[in-house]
């Protein structure tokens, strides 16, 4: 039985620490069917919640940068730490803004893997993945209804509300747009829908991720996702939404990387996807993979007033060098689909340089991609034949021929280079086996050698649905420390999951968790939020929340090689002959 919990001890007055209130008890592929959650006795103290003498002590200079920014003038107060964890005043006062259940859409109930109608009532896209403080949110709108409306809300923590209601349009007049044609060289569904409705994003609109609830006048809601990025921002602490990987396995107009119309099946898969179209995924109501495997770590962020920003993995491509600016990038649940640029430009360069990574998912950087523009601008088109001697370029630049897997491509480049592990299979569900309880990892959590955490009353597992793992075999780096090492069933037959850190000579570090479960877990919402969503709900898997929150103090505060240097462990799980397992991943 695993040792877990809240550090124990009375709490200190005044004290914004690792201890916390009681909170109401609340509940990849998989959780796309509905939002997992958390609760009970969350530990790590949330300044929100815990901490309200010392925000106090500093709500006069919140309340000047709040003012500020109403004035047009964007500044960035003052970072202060709290047991090891940079704390942003303005993201402090930001989540004291009024929050709102108004930004839920209550999905309809639907078989598990059914796709809900299409096309939809009403439907949209944004015509850029991020802006920034005076860009144009361009939306193309599709809709049955006579008129509709668009609600922005920015996402976090709100008093447990998750949301706050940042502009709203007047009623606008509803069109129903066409279906394109597809385009057969490489089955790409790409829309040229017309623009319907702009909005300016304000100087008071945070940096963060924002979804827009479309409202039909006959009833029917959708949402729009996109990010504001803050490209000055130093935050110690990047949270980087995964779009390509969102669409890649969309499939509105019937096909995605993963198949096609009208069966579905792998040969008829697009080769190219666009942008330029609305999500469709079950239960999501066309919010990409935002609310399974981003939302619960922005919410848990939030409110803890961590010194965070935002940008998406196209941002890292386009911008790779505004990684140094950051200690820390955290690659949130599915994080699979990844440019040459992102990679190599991008985190590659940092790591050598003292940038720090999260990985907190499973599966992330296993397929290449490039990024070509649509006619609504650059980087708007998801470019992965998965057979790189299908993909033109392979003849004038093979190392960027997409191919099955990195491992796999012309010019393999195995992830565990960068991550340290290895991609092995999906379809993985066990407990998460503690290997290295007296790693700094699990300070605080009580848990020893052997013990489990196990997933939540309904069946949701930390260990799956995709998994990690360790080969000695395969080029990476040799001070890995695995500090999980779980045992499970997968397609690919029995293996293990390793949750795993280490760090590059005179660099940064790396950890990854190694189970693409891993973020769904830590959503620790409050009743009124947990009431207001239809999804199932059950206990908090505790644990999780604590060792985020040691990640990410360990991460923010500078290069892990001078703080956290790695010993390598890996020699006690694996002889270093030990054979390479087969990954198995859905093509």
């Amino acid at each position: 039985m695993a040792r877990c919990g809240p550090p124990s001890g009375p709490p200190r007055a005044g004290h914004c620490g690792w201890l916390s209130p009681t909170i109401d008890d609340v509940d990849r592929r998989r959780f796309l069917q509905g939002l997992g959650a958390l609760g009970g006795s969350v530990l790590a103290g949330s300044v929100l919640d815990a901490c309200s003498a010392t925000a106090g002590r500093r709500s006069t200079a919140a309340a000047r940068q709040t003012a500020a920014a109403r004035r047009g003038v964007r500044r960035m107060p003052a970072v202060h730490e709290v047991d090891g964890l940079p704390v942003a005043d303005w993201v402090v006062e930001e989540n004291r803004r009024p929050g709102t259940l108004a930004w839920v859409i209550h999905p309809q109930p639907l078989p598990p893997g059914v796709l809900p109608a299409w096309p939809a009532a009403i439907e949209g896209y944004a015509d850029r993945v991020s802006y920034v403080a005076g860009d144009e949110v361009g939306l193309h709108v599709s809709t049955t209804a006579s008129s509709f409306r668009a609600e922005v809300y920015r996402m976090g923590y709100y008093q447990g509300h998750g949301a706050r209601l940042v502009a709203t349009t007047g009623e606008i007049s509803g069109r129903l747009r066409s279906v394109p044609a597809l385009e057969t060289a490489t089955n790409t569904v790409q829309c040229d829908w017309p623009r319907s409705v702009a909005l300016t994003v304000g100087p008071d609109w945070s940096p963060g991720a924002y979804l827009v609830k479309l409202v039909a006048s006959s009833g029917e809601r959708h949402y729009v996702p996109f990010c504001v990025r803050d490209d000055a921002s130093t935050a110690a602490i990047v949270v980087q939404s995964s779009v390509t990987t969102w669409q890649a396995y969309n499939l509105w107009g019937g096909y995605s990387l993963y198949g096609g119309a009208p069966t579905g099946a792998l040969a008829d898969r697009s080769r190219i996807v666009s942008f330029d179209r609305p999500y469709r995924n079950p239960d999501q109501n066309g919010s990409g993979d935002f609310l399974g495997n981003e939302f619960p770590f922005i919410y848990l962020a939030e409110r803890h007033g961590l010194d965070v920003t935002y940008w998406t993995d196209v941002d890292l491509h386009r911008r790779p060098e505004l990684l140094a600016r950051h200690r820390c990038l955290v690659s949130l649940g599915h994080d699979e689909y990844w440019s040459w640029q992102m990679r190599f430009d991008g985190v590659m360069d940092h790591l050598a340089t003292g940038t720090n990574v999260a990985f907190l998912g499973a599966n992330a950087c296993y397929r290449q991609i490039r990024l070509e523009p649509s006619p609504l601008g650059e980087d708007r088109r998801v470019i992965c034949y998965k057979d790189a001697a299908a993909d033109p370029i392979a003849a004038t630049d093979p190392k960027l021929a997409t191919g099955a897997s990195w491992a796999t491509d012309l010019v393999p480049y195995p992830e565990s280079e960068m991550i340290g592990v290895m991609y092995q299979a999906y379809g993985a569900s066990a407990p998460f086996v503690v290997a290295d309880a007296s790693s700094w990892i699990f300070a605080g959590t009580g848990l020893a050698d052997g013990d489990t955490i196990s997933g939540a009353p309904s069946g949701q597992q930390v260990v799956g649905s995709e998994v990690d793992g360790f080969e000695p075999l395969l080029p990476g780096p040799r001070n890995v420390e695995i500090v999980g090492h779980s045992p499970t069933t997968s397609v690919g037959g029995r293996l293990y999951s390793d949750a795993s850190y280490y760090t590059r000579p005179t660099g940064g570090g790396v950890f990854a968790t190694g189970t693409a479960s891993w973020v769904q877990l830590l959503w620790d919402g409050v009743r009124p939020l947990d009431n207001a969503l239809s999804f199932g709900v059950s206990p908090a898997v505790v644990p999780l929340t604590r060792i985020t929150l040691n990640v990410l103090a360990t991460l923010a505060s500078g290069p892990a090689s001078r703080v956290r240097p790695s010993v390598g462990n890996w020699h006690r799980f694996y002889a270093a002959d030990t054979p390479v397992v087969n990954s198995v991943d859905v093509p």
